[in-house]
């Protein structure tokens, strides 16, 4: 019985650190959010046609070598 008292004030102090952790915490603000975000999506854009385009130019290269051969 000593032992679950003691899980629980260790998992209540826990539970009070954590929310007083998160007090110090700078959050963003909507702005802030909103470039992330887009810089996130514009970077994936980014990639997805650099990714789109290596794999038309690699998947030419096999086409022109298979055949010739």
């Amino acid at each position: 019985m000593a032992e679950k008292v003691n899980i629980l004030k260790r998992v209540t102090r826990y539970i009070k650190e954590v929310r007083q952790e998160l007090k110090k915490v700078t959050w963003p603000s909507r702005q802030e959010i909103i470039s992330s975000t887009m810089v996130v999506i514009i970077a994936v854009f980014f990639f997805v046609i650099l990714v789109g385009a290596l794999d038309f130019v690699f998947a030419e290269l096999v086409r022109l070598i298979t055949f010739r051969l």
